[in-house]
């Protein structure tokens, strides 16, 4: 099962990927942020592979990496250990009754427990490492 099937929002990523979007390993981790509304965690990550057939938009300025900012609503617990200026890393994604999510990388190991996982925002940028 993709990650998309636990997401409330599933349909504009999985449109951007054909229904196949790529796993969430080796992603580059740009931000995670608590916010007391909600209560939310965010998770903003660029995914380590660029669709085939990207919108026509992202291709005409050149586009290279696509950006998802997670968010975690509902926020039961969270965890976080270590720090890392470049986290790449690994997100897993689990749901019982609810959303279970373990980001790992080098450094950084961050586990959180939420009623629900959305995508907040998704975003196209020329990333010329």
């Amino acid at each position: 099962m993709s990650w998309t099937a636990l997401l409330e929002n599933p349909e504009g990523i999985d449109s951007i990927f054909q229904g196949s979007p790529p796993r969430l390993e080796g992603v580059h981790i740009h931000e995670v942020g608590l916010n007391r509304e909600g209560p939310a965690l965010r998770v903003r990550f660029d995914l380590p592979d660029y669709p085939v057939r990207a919108p026509r938009k992202w291709q005409l300025q050149g586009f290279n990496t696509v950006q998802v900012e997670l968010l975690f609503g509902g926020l039961r617990s969270v965890e976080i250990s270590g720090f890392s200026v470049e986290p790449v890393g690994d997100i897993a994604l689990t749901r019982d009754e609810m959303v279970r999510v373990v980001i790992s990388s080098n450094g950084t190991s961050i586990q959180a427990v939420a009623d629900s996982v959305s995508i907040a925002k998704t975003a196209a940028y020329l990333n010329a490492r």
